[in-house]
């Protein structure tokens, strides 16, 4: 007998010892809710292996946070100093290109002087001294223009590369910071498999009642333990599992009514119950398969021949019996009572006649 949707049986992921157990039988649970917790770790003569790596990974990770603190902190200083150092050469810039233009108008006027300082000495209204003075002052002008040009130029230059250097000290920066924080990242993976390697929470993985609890805080179990099983709640359909031989599958079909005989309680007090089928198989059924179902008879006999799966659907789920309600469960064995085909006595009476005519009939003419 199985239910749809069917029983839950929950099993040990890993080899350890319970620590804690959360639920008792009979205790309804919803789906995620604890249900044991289990201790999978190793211990040496120097201690608990996953709780020294957890605090190895602890120490990592704080190192590196503090690592990200430091690299902020000098980011935030470097771009200081380098936005005053900025502000700094633009003002001198600004200063420059305001003296530039001072020099430009100075020697433009004094270039235009130079025109009637040749006049001037034509005429002789000046001395030679005098007009070679001139020119000279005119030249120093230019060569402090020239200088103002070049100083220009070069902070401008400067002014280029600051900014340059500013981005590209914020980028390796932040390169520094993402760097560590990956870090964290692949440190706090190694946190997560450490505590799966210490303690592990056993959780319900649907609703329902807890049916049987299998071991007890303190108990050893082993990768592959039955801890517990959960019966599902709610609106339940209890179907029986029949493994009919080849020799009925011509007679039976989706829709037939068969009789219904369970093991725990037995015909002559109980009676029969009615079962609809509701599918069978094409196919014949795989041994691991039917080494699904523990209660299958692994009869020699029953190897031998090609069994069918058939879901036949149970009409009563509950009966009564002197004064008890008695209700069906999971994992029932049952035998059934299989209506194949209908005959008049006298054909069942010449049966073995039918069968001794086939054998001795020769080829069938396709």
């Amino acid at each position: 007998v199985i239910t749809l949707p069917h029983s839950v049986n929950v099993f040990a992921p890993q080899q350890g010892f319970v620590v804690n157990q959360h639920v008792k039988v009979g205790d309804i649970v919803n789906k995620g809710q604890p249900l044991y917790e289990l201790d999978v770790s190793r211990n040496t003569i120097n201690g608990n292996v996953s709780a020294a790596q957890i605090e190895v990974i602890n120490e990592k990770i704080a190192n590196a946070e503090d690592i990200i603190s430091k690299l902020m902190r000098n980011k935030s200083e470097t771009l200081t100093a380098l936005e005053k150092q900025i502000k700094t050469t633009s003002a001198s810039l600004a200063e420059t290109n305001r003296m530039l233009a001072t020099t430009q108008v100075g020697l433009n006027k004094m270039f235009t002087n130079l025109s009637s300082y040749d006049k001037y000495l034509k005429d002789g209204l000046i001395t030679k001294d005098q007009y070679n003075y001139q020119h000279s002052l005119y030249f120093q002008q230019q060569s402090a223009y020239q200088s103002l040009v070049t100083q220009k130029m070069q902070l401008e230059s400067q002014l280029t590369q600051t900014n340059s250097d500013k981005i590209t000290k914020a980028a390796d920066f932040d390169n520094q910071i993402s760097s560590q924080h990956n870090q964290i990242n692949d440190y706090k993976n190694q946190l997560v498999e450490s505590n799966a390697n210490g303690n592990l929470i056993i959780k319900a993985t649907t609703n329902g009642k807890i049916e049987s609890l299998a071991v007890t805080k303190g108990q050893m179990v082993e990768n592959g333990s039955s801890l517990a099983q959960i019966k599902p709640t709610g609106d339940i359909e209890y179907y029986l599992i029949l493994w009919l031989p080849n020799n009925t599958i011509p007679y039976v079909k989706p829709g037939d009514t068969i009789n219904i005989r369970y093991d725990a309680f037995p015909a002559d007090k109980f009676g029969q119950f009615p079962g609809k089928v509701i599918s069978i198989s094409s196919v014949p059924a795989s041994r691991q398969e039917m080494a699904e179902y523990t209660n299958v008879n692994n009869g020699t006999s029953q190897q031998e021949l090609a069994l069918y799966k058939a879901i036949i659907k149970i009409k009563d789920k509950t009966f009564s019996y002197n004064g008890k309600t008695l209700t069906l469960s999971n994992g029932l064995k049952a035998q059934a009572v299989v209506f194949l085909e209908e005959r008049p006595l006298y054909m069942w009476m010449f049966t073995p006649f039918y069968k001794m005519t086939q054998s001795v009939s020769g080829p069938i003419d396709e």
